[in-house]
């Protein structure tokens, strides 16, 4: 039993309950957070990996979510330009297609000039004829639309989340699972379990923050015993990595003629990532995979704009995720809300007063975390009290610590110091790990040095730096989630990491 207890306990290791423990462990909150699996082992790894305002929201008159997505695009990127940075998207246009070019004309004015744009492009139309961005196309485009928007590393997002409210003072517990949470005199009595140590550990906690993502109302029912929990709706997204479609930075915003719309964007260099689906998913999250049905649809899509096919023998791996979507009644899976709901029980509750508050999250996306952070801190705030003042929109993430435009620069500094390292090297490094590449790479003065080499560019010194600052315990987590090499080790040097990892004494890591 905690001697002491705290402010707040987060149930969820996902962007939303990460981004509210750092928020509130940084106002002076004491702030717990459990996470039953890995960090961003769920919905926050499996999105599209976009920081966008959501052009196709202004069909469906969220203006109030365009708007704060937009305003937020900038912010993140200022707070981690090495995981986030511009994409500029093309948008084939030809006459007689699914939407009018004057709807798509509005539609992007209103995206250059709702969200206070200052250093994101504006913008521009293509001529076909001309642009580079007709090649990998079919020819029948005579223009497209060109506008601005973000690409970020999503789980890398979640997990340095985690890390910097880990720094500030939050107990973070991953691979921890809540069990039960019950009231008792006035606080939250929550019992924990460890999913791998078998560890059970109870917690007291003034308020208790339910960020669950698609286990929000298992939750509520499991560990707060309400049966009739029904708010989110799950809709499952999935994507197709395949061989690299198009060179070029940009990434493609293709119309489908069922109304709904896919992305071609360039991935990890050497691929191409496609997607997403959305379609009404009723089994458990945590077992979700792309189905024949999906992945044939994507195929399809993305073939009828692409001069070369996309076919399955071009997949070189597909993830699929479930969104909690907060429940408003939308007839169509695309047509769900994408905004957030907080609500808050237990404060001046008919039934309920002088309770321990709880605050359940529904729904969100990853552009959108920060301010839906700053609304929790809101909702603690009267249920517990305020303390401190809203700081992250000028902060930093871990790595984050060089201007939006100095990526080029912190490649040369570091390419300066570590002489050995290739470009391709330095850059992934910069652009996953930003200012803190130079605590991974440490004393090293040549390649050697880097330790065991994995495969690809994966070597030891990055891996024990995963295992020892970011909580990586699996190879999964290595691979998949704090880096996607992945998508480029062999099954043997797969399986030569897992065995790697396996043999490090069990511990508490990255404390």
């Amino acid at each position: 039993m905690s001697q002491e207890p705290l402010d707040i306990f987060v149930i969820g290791g996902g962007i939303n309950g990460c981004g509210i423990a750092r928020d509130a462990v940084g106002r002076g909150y004491s702030v717990a957070l459990a996470e039953m699996n890995d960090f961003a082992s769920g919905t926050s790894s499996g999105a599209t990996k976009l920081i966008h305002g959501g052009l196709r929201y202004l069909e469906h008159y969220e203006f109030r979510l365009v708007r704060e997505s937009l305003m937020e695009r900038e912010i993140l990127w200022a707070m981690a330009p090495h995981i986030i940075w511009p994409l500029r998207f093309v948008l084939p246009y030809h006459k007689g297609g699914i939407r009018p070019a004057w709807m798509i004309r509005i539609g992007l004015f209103l995206y250059d000039h709702l969200g206070g744009r200052k250093l994101l492009p504006p913008t521009a139309v293509l001529d076909m004829h001309k642009d580079q961005a007709a090649k990998p196309l079919k020819p029948i485009f005579s223009k497209a639309f060109e506008y601005s928007d973000g690409w970020v590393d999503d789980a890398r997002m979640v997990v340095l989340n985690a890390r910097d409210a880990a720094d500030r003072g939050a107990k973070i517990l991953p691979r921890t699972k809540v069990v039960s949470a019950r009231r008792e005199g006035g606080f939250w009595a929550i019992e924990t379990v460890g999913t791998l140590s078998g560890e059970r550990q109870t917690h007291r906690a003034r308020m208790l923050v339910n960020a669950a993502g698609p286990w929000v109302d298992a939750v509520i029912r499991a560990a707060l015993g309400q049966n009739e929990a029904r708010h989110v709706r799950l809709v499952q997204g999935s994507h197709i990595v395949v061989k690299k479609k198009f060179d070029g930075p940009r990434a493609y915003f293709f119309q489908n003629p069922d109304n709904r719309i896919i992305f071609a964007i360039p991935y990890e260099g050497d691929y191409t990532l496609i997607g997403t689906t959305d379609r009404d998913f009723k089994e458990d999250p945590g077992a979700i995979r792309i189905s024949e049905e999906e992945t044939d649809y994507l195929c399809k899509a993305a073939s009828e704009y692409f001069r070369e096919p996309v076919t399955r023998s071009d997949i070189v791996w597909t993830y699929s995720a479930v969104r909690p979507l907060f429940d408003d009644g939308a007839s169509k899976a695309q047509e769900a809300t994408r905004d957030y709901v907080l609500k808050l029980e237990g404060l001046g509750d008919k039934d309920s007063a002088g309770d321990a508050p709880l605050l359940n999250v529904f729904g969100g996306k990853l552009t959108t975390y920060r301010r839906l952070s700053e609304h929790a801190l809101e909702k603690i705030a009267e249920a517990i009290g305020a303390k401190g003042a809203p700081w992250t929109a000028k902060s930093h993430l871990p790595g984050g610590d060089f201007a939006v435009t100095g990526y080029e620069a912190e490649v040369a500094r570091l390419k300066g110091r570590y002489d050995f390292m290739s470009d391709r090297h330095a850059r992934r490094l910069v652009r996953r790990y930003g200012t803190k590449t130079w605590t991974l790479l440490g004393a090293a003065k040549t390649q050697a040095d880097l330790g065991q080499h994995f495969g690809a560019d994966l070597y030891e010194a990055e891996v024990r730096y995963l295992i020892d600052h970011e909580w990586a315990m699996t190879h999964d987590d290595v691979l998949w989630r704090r880096t996607k090499d992945g998508l480029r080790l062999t099954d043997e040097e797969k399986r030569q990491l897992e065995e790697y990892i396996a043999a490090i004494p069990a511990r508490i890591m990255a404390g």
